[in-house]
């Protein structure tokens, strides 16, 4: 095995260790995120949170060019999946260093992208991705009906409550955030029907909502099984 080999072979036992240290670093990094949000800091913690995410950046940075340099192909690794969460885990830092512009100050919200490379170090998380994989074409199809059925619904709902509310269903526009919320179950209530047609109306669009929350649901349980059943098979 080469030198390097256990950065791409997690059940090596140096390998563990390796993608163990660099899960600690990813959730230190989280929380340090978020503790910059919190306002009015002192200092004091505003400086170690700045020196913190160097250390971390130039952490990500190494794990990076070792991923680079440890790849079958450096150039696929580069362009896959993993490998621009990668980039954009430590794009930010570098693209404001030096640099003193408000309007490239938002850059650092990519920051967040850390959080993706959690995906690479749980067996359930890949296993949820190759799922999604096998049932994409399925999905795809799902929402794109799941995007009619909300425009329809807003069609709809704009026809029966538009004479009687013309103030907050003023446009189908208007109304595809009724249809979101309905649809969807969540119903946040700052926009209901009144009329007899409307509330019949949204009756059936809550009935039809229950399928657009169970139906991804059993596609993707049932795109897991297979996934796990391959596992056990190798």
């Amino acid at each position: 095995m080469k030198p390097l080999g256990f950065i791409s072979n997690p059940d090596n036992p140096a390998g563990r260790r390796f993608d163990l240290g660099i899960l600690v670093v990813i959730l230190y990094s989280i929380v340090t995120f978020s503790i910059e949000t919190i306002p009015d800091l002192s200092f004091e913690i505003q400086s170690f949170l700045e020196t913190s995410e160097a250390v971390v950046t130039v952490l990500f940075t190494i794990e990076y060019a070792l991923r680079l340099i440890t790849a079958p192909s450096p150039l696929r690794y580069a362009f896959s999946f993993y490998g621009l969460i990668d980039l954009l885990a430590i794009a930010p830092f570098y693209l404001m260093s030096g640099i003193d512009m408000r309007a490239l100050r938002a850059v650092r919200l990519f920051r967040i992208f850390r959080i993706l490379k959690l995906a690479r170090y749980s067996k359930a998380i890949r296993r949820f991705g190759k799922a999604i994989a096998i049932a994409k074409e399925e999905i795809v199809l799902f929402m794109l009906a799941a995007l009619l059925l909300i425009y329809l619904a807003a069609v709809g709902i704009y026809y029966f409550e538009h004479d009687a509310q013309p103030d907050r269903f003023q446009s189908i526009f208007h109304c595809l955030w009724w249809a979101v919320v309905t649809l969807t179950t969540v119903g946040y209530g700052d926009v209901f029907p009144v009329t007899t047609g409307g509330k019949i109306f949204t009756f059936i669009v809550l009935a039809a909502g229950l399928g657009i929350v169970a139906v991804p649901t059993g596609l993707i349980a049932s795109a897991l099984t297979k996934v796990r059943e391959n596992e056990d098979q190798i």
